[in-house]
């Protein structure tokens, strides 16, 4: 990632080179969470940092009978499932875990140009 070469407040980094050991709760079953970046700072301090949609940090809205809703809480279920992971994972390390959004992302400067909201699908009839 060109913003993690350029900063020269950056030491190191690497992406989706740690595995950490997750349980989900909706197939009660452990599996693999690949954090975006590792990142280590130069005052020596170590990020493990999860780039995701802010509608993904977010429980989901609207109505609880639509395979929509469903989906996107199975999806936040499992965010949630990974990120608690990697919290007690960077704790026990003494990193910091962090999770940009599109917010963080144009705070800092490096959104995408070309990132546009989608527009709604619409079938063929």
């Amino acid at each position: 990632m060109m913003f993690f070469d350029a900063s020269t407040s950056v030491s190191s980094w690497s992406s989706e080179e740690i595995v950490i050991p997750y349980l989900y709760e909706v197939d009660r079953k452990v599996h693999r969470y690949f954090p975006d970046f590792k990142v280590t700072w130069s005052n020596k301090k170590t990020s493990l940092i999860e780039v995701k949609p802010k509608k993904e940090t977010a429980p989901p809205q609207g109505s609880r009978r639509t395979k929509r809703y469903i989906s996107e809480g199975l999806t936040y279920v499992k965010n949630r499932n990974k990120w608690s992971a990697a919290e007690r994972y960077s704790e026990d390390r003494n990193w910091k875990f962090e999770i940009w959004t599109e917010i963080e992302l144009d705070k800092l400067g490096i959104k995408p140009k070309s990132t546009k909201p989608l527009k709604p699908y619409k079938r063929k009839k």
